[in-house]
């Protein structure tokens, strides 16, 4: 009986427990705390982003009626996007340059979302910027490969659906952020070459092009 009481022991059984050691590492890092400059270590992989989206509209998709109501949704969600987007691009261009300005004529404002905010976004400028032929109130920006539709099939019953409402609810917060009001949608355009090409289609309001005309 002594022997197997000994046995059992803590203090004599090889197999003992013991609680984790504490750990001498520092606190972890708050993502609050985090330098806003420091761009290479804030990216995020094109598979998280594109796995990321795809669950957003499956989510959105079960709480929708139709198809334009699945595209409103993800052009509001793109547009709360744009707004910290803005924000943050604003902060490191005022951070890096010694005299940054902001752009009040509507071509450069257009080329620095082609350029700026799509490499911020999706991590490469888009592929074209076009301006309509037939309405003066019109420009496009063209992406060949959209990022965020590479890998999200759309069923038959909504073969209407562009993802990439999101994308345009972007470009639109940043135009009213910037003082160019606009209606912004996303149209697929496909061709040979590139079977998911979307055009980001800008509906500017006549108050812009009013002012264009007293700016030149």
């Amino acid at each position: 009986m002594n022997s197997s009481v000994e046995h059992l022991s803590p203090t004599t059984s090889s197999a003992r427990f013991s609680l984790p050691s504490k750990s001498t590492a520092g606190p972890k890092p708050n993502i609050y705390e985090r330098n806003l400059n420091k761009t290479r270590v804030a990216e995020v992989s094109a598979a998280s982003l594109s796995f990321l989206f795809s669950e957003v509209v499956q989510y959105t998709q079960k709480r929708v009626s139709g198809v334009n109501d699945l595209e409103r949704r993800l052009n509001t969600l793109g547009y709360r996007v744009g707004v910290r987007v803005l924000e943050l691009t604003a902060y490191r261009a005022e951070s890096s340059l010694k005299a940054p300005k902001r752009e009040i004529r509507l071509l450069p404002a257009l080329m620095a979302i082609h350029t700026q905010i799509w490499r911020a976004v999706y991590g490469r400028p888009a592929d074209a910027i076009e301006k309509s032929v037939e309405n003066v109130d019109e420009y496009m920006i063209i992406d060949n490969d959209p990022l965020i539709e590479r890998h999200i099939s759309v069923p038959r019953d909504l073969s209407g659906l562009s993802c990439s409402s999101f994308s345009a609810g972007i470009v639109e917060a940043v135009l009213d952020g910037l003082g160019f009001p606009a209606r912004v949608t996303a149209h697929h355009t496909p061709t040979s070459t590139h079977p998911t090409r979307t055009t980001i289609l800008i509906k500017l309001e006549k108050s812009v092009l009013d002012r264009e005309d007293v700016l030149k």
